[in-house]
């Protein structure tokens, strides 16, 4: 669990200095130059998602159960991680009407994944990885909002057949990832 842990520090730490720390964050990026503060955060967020694999898998071995979920907690997930997938990809597509509504769907979609594996899953690992997760997600949604509140910025309106394109191959991806990849990769069959 020790691994897990410093991993998810490591990890979300990094990506939490534009919660905690934007001036520290500013003065680095001027220091170390784009291009070496982009190698910087590459490099320890690496260490840290690979800490958080090595650690995850470390924890499966030998689980702690906290509380066994009802069955019918993986049909309430099923259509979390539905929409998770259809955020995530709402922040690359351009133009959707998505992205256009919410503003940072990447973060709603990291908060809608975590949500719907702490509620399938009772173990101290997955409670451990999916509520920190949650957490920080929360926060930088939070973060992210008062900023752009702050800095006045404007999302162009969604045009409809990017939002279409969006929903589609969210669908898509979600329904590949949960009936091949997530076994394959993760080792787990969700249904």
């Amino acid at each position: 669990m020790t691994v897990l842990i410093l991993g998810l520090l490591v990890f979300l730490g990094l990506h939490s200095v534009r919660i905690f720390a934007d001036d520290w964050r500013t003065a680095m990026r001027a220091r170390l130059g784009e291009n070496g503060w982009k190698g910087l955060y590459s490099v320890v967020s690496l260490a840290g998602f690979g800490l958080i694999i090595w650690g995850y898998s470390l924890a499966r071995q030998q689980p702690v159960v906290v509380w066994s979920p009802p069955a019918f907690m993986a049909h309430i997930a099923a259509p979390l991680m539905m929409l998770a997938f259809i955020l995530l990809v709402a922040a690359y597509v351009p133009g959707n009407g998505i992205k256009a509504r919410l503003h940072h769907p990447m973060t709603l979609a990291v908060k809608v994944w975590a949500l719907a594996h702490l509620l399938a899953n009772g173990t101290l690992h997955d409670i451990i990885l999916f509520g920190s997760f949650l957490v920080w997600s929360v926060l930088l949604f939070r973060a992210t909002r008062k900023r752009d509140a702050a800095a006045g910025t404007v999302y162009p309106p969604g045009k409809w057949v990017a939002t279409l394109a969006t929903v589609v191959v969210g669908f898509g991806a979600s329904v590949l990832f949960a009936h091949w990849l997530h076994l394959t990769l993760i080792g787990v069959k969700p249904f």
